[in-house]
């Protein structure tokens, strides 16, 4: 009685205010704590005046965010810049090397020490890409940054775009893909940026940032890491007068604000797009409603200066010949991983199997395992005959190990099916796909 008698005596604003304190915590759970304050929060939902956050430069500098952004960047792991310090390094003196970044951001003194670039194969392709290595110095700066930026940038995001968000991912604009689909949305326009991170105007880009954010130090600080040097080994370092560098912490987000004016432009013109980071289809129930769709963005492309990769943004028919979106390739109401999709996973499986092979099976069906089940979660929702095959393929590659093994040539066939049956691989431990497939979707009609 007693509890209740105080309960009552509580006014009815304050349960309210208490109840969306809630709400927006819960909304904004991911958000860094030391930076969001209920306060923060509050003034995030409501909306600042003129749109314009200002004095912003001491939550980057703030010693529980720069700490947190570390723990960040530690648990991603990667590789020493170009001033070749490790994060086991920096970790060894952290409190002093926090300090003396917070204390450089604070006095305006901070300088990014510039990237290292290496570059990496693109999947199933022989071109290659250039990732940026920043230092770790760098790379908790940036993430501090991040940490401030993200949300106010976040509040107004379209709905359509999935990439490099918090909460979002590639399955949700997969199973948009499937819900228009459905509809009836058989018309589709694949969208390929060519270059995109490389290509990224930095003033424009500037233009967009400073809508939302008038603190001149964090401006400046954004600038400072568009701006910095790229070293690449036994090359002069250069000064790029355009793009984000790939594996720079906040160069996801800054891609996104870029491409955000055109999410809402095909939300206006009452188009269906579904955007991951630069790579983008637009559903359409025509032909003729396709076109104009492509030409929205062609102009739209052109406006801010960037280039449409002519072979591969086109108008496909997702009944007659299908189209590609995410490592997923959609024809006639399915879905199955794309060829290159594919060819990834089979040449890493083949690295594994070689009939030179000389681990016991036992440890080579665990190396396979180890790939083919985290490919499995991502490609589970392909037809299933895509699983029976590649069980069968996986077992032939074993079968021919076996049969070096027993000094005959040649991959696994006939006879060997009885010495070796499937099950004699089960026993084993190895992975079924396709056993994997049939449980995720009994689990799914439960």
């Amino acid at each position: 009685m007693r509890m209740a008698r105080q309960t009552e005596e509580i006014p009815a604003e304050v349960f309210e205010r208490t109840k969306q304190a809630g709400e927006i915590q819960k909304r904004w759970v991911w958000v860094e704590p030391s930076v969001w304050t209920e306060r923060m929060l509050t003034a995030l939902e409501r909306g600042v005046k003129g749109g314009k956050w200002f004095s912003l430069i001491d939550k980057v500098y703030n010693a529980d965010n720069l700490a947190a952004s570390f723990k960040k960047v530690k648990s991603n792991k990667g590789a020493a810049g170009v001033d070749h310090q490790t994060i086991e390094m920096f970790e060894a003196d952290l409190g002093k090397n926090l300090g003396i970044v917070s204390e450089e951001i604070r006095l305006g003194k901070y300088k990014p020490q510039g990237i290292r670039r290496v570059e990496i194969a693109k999947p199933g392709s022989k071109e290659k890409r250039p990732l940026g290595i920043p230092t770790v110095r760098d790379r908790v700066v940036q993430t501090a940054l991040r940490n401030v930026m993200e949300p106010i940038f976040e509040r107004d995001f379209s709905k359509h775009s999935y990439g490099f968000r918090p909460r979002r991912g590639c399955k949700d604009a997969l199973r948009r893909v499937d819900e228009l689909l459905e509809k009836g949305y058989w018309y589709v326009v694949e969208i390929d940026i060519r270059k995109y991170f490389e290509k990224i105007p930095h003033e424009v880009l500037m233009e967009q940032l400073k809508t939302k954010i008038s603190d001149g130090k964090v401006v400046e600080l954004i600038e400072a890491y568009l701006r910095e040097g790229v070293l690449e080994e036994h090359e002069e370092e250069e000064f790029p007068k355009e793009g984000t560098p790939q594996g720079a912490v906040v160069s996801p987000l800054l891609a996104n604000i870029y491409l955000d004016p055109l999410d809402w432009l095909m939300e206006a013109k009452g188009y269906e797009m579904i955007r991951y980071a630069d790579d983008a289809v637009v559903m359409c129930r025509s032909q003729e409603e396709a076109q104009k769709a492509l030409g929205e963005v062609q102009r739209w492309m052109e406006k801010v200066n960037l280039t449409l990769h002519k072979e591969k943004t086109r108008i496909a028919n997702a009944d007659s010949e299908g189209f590609d979106f995410l490592g997923y390739h959609f024809q006639r109401g399915r879905r199955w991983p794309r060829r290159k999709s594919l060819k990834k996973l089979q040449d890493t499986i083949r690295l594994r199997t070689r009939r030179t092979n000389g681990h016991e099976m036992a440890k080579i069906i665990a190396s396979v395992n180890r790939m083919t089940r985290g490919w499995f979660e991502y490609f589970k929702h392909s037809h299933r005959n895509t699983f029976s095959i590649l069980d069968g393929w996986i077992r032939m590659r074993l079968r021919a190990i076996l049969r070096k093994r027993d000094r005959r040539k040649g991959t696994g066939h006939g006879w060997d099916h009885r010495r070796w049956p499937n099950s004699f691989f089960t026993k084993h431990g190895l992975f079924s796909l396709l056993t994997a497939h049939v449980v995720a979707c009994q689990s799914v009609v439960r």
